[in-house]
């Protein structure tokens, strides 16, 4: 194996520069399982706070580089943001001239910026991947200054020639679990059988959940309520008065502030409420399973709504505005899909046909391809 005119002995090294959230990371993750698999060693570049989160991740080495998210509009955040910034990229100029990358590929979001912008005045291969339906503040910022950038909807880039040049659509790798539960298909209710729900809100919970699914629940004909198999994630604030509402309408329920089995769970749910983050969308889709997405309001790139619109259009989900969810909607729309099998496993269907299984796969062919590695 021999890499940008290295020894023949010599292993290729890709860097990958991901923030603190599931979204950056389980993408990045995903594409570190596939490069390892091609015998390339991974390093991954963060913050201090995704550093925290970041133990597991299969990455030989943890770097972590000072990053700021634009906070607040005033000239001292302002400031301090680009303060921490440029000496988030000058610590990275140094860290890439050591270790001589044979890539650098960013995830997203402001922590990716010193090292996708050290890399690139370093002079090594740079690629960025946009997991959302429109393409975020950071990834606006590097796109066009990287080699290449990967996309998990196709056409983002469409409405500026350059960035169309350079950009591929690879969908939006997904966790091994992910794919694991795949492989269960999807087996529509009986039409007196039991209707598992699953309802989750992000990695941070959402409020929103606890507030309008069980009295929704309530609004429900008993009948079809003592049909439903409902797994929740709640904050944990609000985890007991959502145990409380089910327990007083004899619903069984599994609650928790966090899983860490999703993608089995969302395997097994004949209905899936949830908000329209890139990963959920992606998941979703690899899957196959019917869904109700709620996105996230008041978002200044609008990317969870184009998201959930994204997979809405092609007929996997419904898409339920924040200011449309409401008990007696959510009620109404639970009612009609229970009352049609058939049109819950046709979206399961299209789900799936939108879900891209080998994402990985695609975006590990494409750093090789940019970094000239023979693997």
């Amino acid at each position: 194996m021999s890499v940008n005119g290295k020894g023949p002995n010599a292993k290729p090294l890709v860097v990958l520069a991901a923030g603190g959230t599931g979204g950056h990371l389980f993408p990045a993750e995903a594409l570190a399982g596939v490069l390892a698999r091609r015998g390339i060693d991974v390093d991954l570049a963060t913050d201090a706070r995704a550093a925290r989160y970041a133990g597991d991740f299969p990455a030989r080495r943890l770097h972590v580089l000072p990053a700021e998210t634009v906070r607040g509009r005033s000239p001292l955040a302002l400031a301090r943001t680009a303060l921490t910034l440029g000496a988030g990229f000058l610590k990275g100029y140094r860290l890439m001239r050591s270790l001589k990358p044979a890539a650098v590929v960013g995830f997203g979001g402001y922590p990716t910026l010193p090292p996708i912008l050290a890399a690139r005045f370093a002079g090594f291969p740079t690629l960025i991947h946009e997991a959302n339906a429109v393409m975020g503040r950071a990834n606006s910022l590097l796109a066009p200054r990287v080699t290449a950038i990967a996309t998990g909807y196709p056409d983002i880039c469409a409405a500026d020639p350059a960035l169309a040049a350079k950009a591929h659509h690879t969908g939006n790798p997904v966790r091994p679990a992910v794919i694991e539960a795949a492989g269960i298909p999807f087996a529509a209710p009986a039409p007196d059988g039991p209707i598992d729900l699953l309802v989750f809100g992000g990695s941070q919970g959402a409020r929103v959940m606890s507030e309008i699914v069980p009295p929704g629940v309530e609004r429900l004909d008993p009948a079809l309520r003592a049909r439903l198999n409902i797994v929740q994630q709640a904050r944990e604030e609000d985890i007991e008065a959502v145990r409380a509402t089910y327990a007083r309408l004899g619903v069984r329920a599994e609650l928790a502030p966090f899983f860490g089995d999703l993608p089995a769970r969302m395997a097994h749910a004949h209905l899936v409420i949830a908000r329209s983050g890139a990963m959920t969308v992606a998941e979703l889709g690899v899957i196959g399973r019917p869904s109700v997405l709620v996105p996230l309001p008041g978002a200044l790139d609008q990317d969870q709504l184009a998201n959930a619109t994204a997979l809405a259009n092609g007929g996997g989900a419904v898409l339920m505005p924040q200011s449309h969810f409401t008990p007696d909607s959510f009620a109404e729309l639970v009612t009609r899909l229970a009352a049609d099998p058939g049109h819950l496993a046709s979206m399961a269907a299209d789900a799936r046909r939108m879900g891209r299984a080998d994402a990985a796969e695609r975006l590990a062919e494409l750093v090789v391809t940019i970094a000239k590695i023979d693997a």
